[in-house]
């Protein structure tokens, strides 16, 4: 049970001639061609791209009505971005957004690379601004290189970015194989939030009590940093 507001409808779903949908998406990265960066996702939002964006939105609802673009039982992927609570149904967008260790990766959304508002470090953000424009991220994504990207190297970004990929990939997939309405993805469990978010690798390891937990950190380390696998231990006691 969920409210998606008109706003938080991608203009991907619209049910209008193709032309008119890609003069929408043109005028938009026009706009997105006077900012520097793009943006969303919580604490990691870049300037300049949640003002594009919701300018984009606000275009979107002068020119139609809702129920102009969308039909009823029309399917949609959405995003839950707030749980339900009470009798309030629960967020949701067709905006989405992947966060991985250093990077959020938008794969609707906007174009290029952003970096964390919270790096106000000049020549951290000029690194990572090079950094990001070396991935050549494709045209109709945005990437935004979270506040722990600050002091990585172009390696250990390029990597997670990499991982991002194929997630939504595999997400893509998971969604055409799908019938409605159905789970494609649910954001990590503790244990692969803890490795992705806080794992350094200057720790010496990382011990896991209980065997299940052992083999899923095991196997997530060895996906975001194969030459880091070895330092997942199993808690004895």
């Amino acid at each position: 049970h969920g409210f998606l507001a008109f706003n938080e409808i991608h203009p991907d779903y619209y049910q209008i001639p193709v032309a008119d949908r890609e003069a929408i998406m043109a005028e938009a990265n026009a706009d997105d061609d006077d900012h520097d960066d793009l943006g969303r996702e919580g604490d990691d939002e870049s300037e300049g791209g949640l003002a594009d964006e919701e300018r984009l939105k606000r275009r979107l609802m002068r020119r139609y009505k809702i129920q102009d673009v969308i039909k009823r039982r029309q399917i949609l992927l959405v995003q839950v971005v707030k749980d339900e609570r009470g009798a309030k149904g629960a967020a949701l967008t067709t905006w989405l957004s992947l966060a991985g260790r250093y990077c959020v990766l938008m794969p609707n959304t906007g174009k290029g690379g952003g970096i964390s508002r919270k790096i106000t470090n000049t020549s951290d953000r000029r690194r990572l601004k090079s950094a990001a424009a070396a991935l050549k991220v494709p045209k109709g994504m945005g990437l935004i290189i979270r506040t722990a990207g600050a002091k990585r190297t172009r390696a250990e970004i390029k990597r997670d970015y990499e991982y991002l990929l194929r997630l939504w990939e595999t997400i893509r997939e998971t969604t055409l194989k799908s019938n409605a309405p159905a789970v494609i993805y649910e954001e990590e469990n503790l244990v692969r939030r803890a490795v992705r978010d806080m794992y350094d690798k200057d720790f010496d390891g990382i011990q896991v009590e209980g065997l299940e937990g052992f083999k899923e950190a095991r196997d997530f380390m060895r996906v975001l940093m194969p030459s880091q696998a070895k330092k997942i231990h199993l808690y004895q006691g």
